[in-house]
């Protein structure tokens, strides 16, 4: 039995079978308690044994992190739970020595990123990918009740999105013995007959299915060389990526926001208990944060008006707002507080954004659409594409796109092209905001940063 269907369907007097671990042991004399976790939900059980089982005294010798397996009695508990579990009888599936590192006490998170493939064990980490779980189902039912199409977009590609130099580089070619042309590296001779990439972005390959679909999304793991050790920042992570023909940039934000909302109340309706937890241990506001969000109107505005509130605000910036550019961390924080919600921040300078998005009337800004929210800054980027043949080829030269990659792409501007757009989530930067967590290396099982590759 697990205990999650324990909690939820016995009753004292019933008589359970269980298997799991050990998180903490208390002996005494004649008796002893155990602190016993299976995984299946946040809680934990204790087990109460007395000397009058068969294997007391090896029993007693059992440390942290065993595995066990018990057989007993729901009994009334003396202590704060409903009931615990007299065992009538103990076995050790997996013994555990005084060298494991999980010993029942606090432990800092840079001491357990050193030991990430024991970290699960703890309960914060418990908490932070159960919510990891329930976000990913949350996003899933969202697409699926929308009729969105899943579509898995290919990890290898040729396609410039991003930028090659964000992109890590394969092949199959010999280091020490490369092949070399007049061009450099002779990539005929690799196993595509071509230069590849491991993707950054689905985007490109998804457009393609939204303009056989209608709405699509993927959901899967992207990787960026970007050489970047901030609290945010992972060379791989996860990406949601819908897109939506027949779609302009209102209608993608109110995509957006009905999306955002719609995952935020899941997971505080399916992972409660870990919510409280974290709120609880971790980020003290974080559950009135999340459910003010749901309750929220998102509000809009454009990036020139958003400068314009930066610039009158009367702040001293370390980074002077700046109609032509981006904004910095310390606007984002700014501008979400003085709105108290949400905010979308539409139609920026195009010379700062990518060469797909659509360039506005103005010929001076594109269709592009930021969503910043209150404590954790930009959550989703996306934007209209530009559906336009021409201008499209022409923003790729500009740009310094390679052409020939992206051949295929243009050819769906001339092949029954429409207006379009779509968006990027990053996964990790939604757990940081659901659970409070600060840092990406601790929402992500196995954390790749730069000069960091273990396990």
């Amino acid at each position: 039995m697990d205990l999650i269907d324990l909690f939820k369907n016995k009753k004292v007097g019933d008589k359970v079978e269980l298997e799991g671990w050990i998180r903490s042991h208390r002996r005494q004399k004649e008796f002893g308690f155990i602190d016993f976790y299976d995984g299946t939900c946040l809680n934990s059980l204790q087990i109460v044994y007395e000397k009058d089982i068969a294997n007391f005294e090896e029993v007693q010798k059992w440390l942290a992190g065993c595995a066990i397996k018990i057989e007993g009695e729901l009994v009334p508990s003396q202590g704060n739970q409903e009931y615990e579990l007299k065992a009538s009888k103990l076995t050790l599936i997996g013994s555990c020595d005084e060298t494991y590192p999980i010993q029942p006490k606090r432990h800092t998170r840079e001491f357990l990123r050193d030991v990430a493939y024991l970290r699960p064990r703890t309960r914060l980490f418990q908490a932070v990918f159960k919510v990891r779980s329930v976000a990913s189902q949350a996003i899933h039912e969202y697409f699926q009740k929308n009729n969105y199409v899943y579509v898995h977009t290919p990890l290898i590609t040729t396609a410039d999105c991003e930028g090659e130099n964000q992109m890590f580089k394969i092949t199959t070619l010999d280091m020490n013995n490369v092949p070399k042309n007049d061009d450099g590296v002779d990539y005929s001779k690799d196993l595509f007959s071509k230069q590849a990439f491991i993707t950054g972005t689905g985007q490109l390959h998804g457009e393609t299915f939204a303009l056989a679909f209608k709405k699509i999304y993927t959901f899967g793991p992207t990787f960026r060389t970007e050489n970047s050790n901030t609290k945010t920042h992972a060379n791989e992570f996860w990406m949601i990526e819908p897109e939506i023909a027949f779609c302009d940039l209102d209608g993608l934000m109110d995509i957006e926001e009905d999306m955002l909302k719609s995952i935020v109340s899941y997971v505080l309706e399916h992972a409660s208990d870990e919510i409280n937890f974290l709120n609880e241990f971790v980020d003290k506001g974080l559950k009135e944060k999340l459910e003010k969000l749901v309750s929220s109107k998102f509000i809009r505005i454009t990036h020139h008006e958003a400068v314009d509130l930066l610039l009158k605000s009367g702040e001293e910036w370390e980074f002077t707002p700046d109609y032509e550019s981006d904004i910095a961390k310390e606007h984002e924080k700014y501008i979400t507080e003085y709105y108290n919600s949400p905010v979308f921040i539409t139609n920026w300078p195009k010379d700062i954004k990518a060469w797909y998005m659509k360039t506005n009337a103005d010929g001076k800004t594109v269709a592009a659409v930021d969503l910043e929210v209150p404590g954790a800054g930009e959550l989703m980027g996306g934007s209209q594409r530009e559906e336009d043949y021409d201008t499209l080829i022409n923003r790729a030269e500009d740009m310094g796109v390679n052409r020939e990659s992206i051949e295929w792409y243009l050819n769906t501007r001339r092949y029954g092209s429409c207006y379009h757009a779509g968006f990027g989530m990053g996964f990790e930067r939604l757990l940081i905001y659901l659970t409070g967590i600060e840092n990406i290396r601790d929402v992500i099982p196995f954390p790749r940063t730069p000069g960091n590759c273990e396990y």
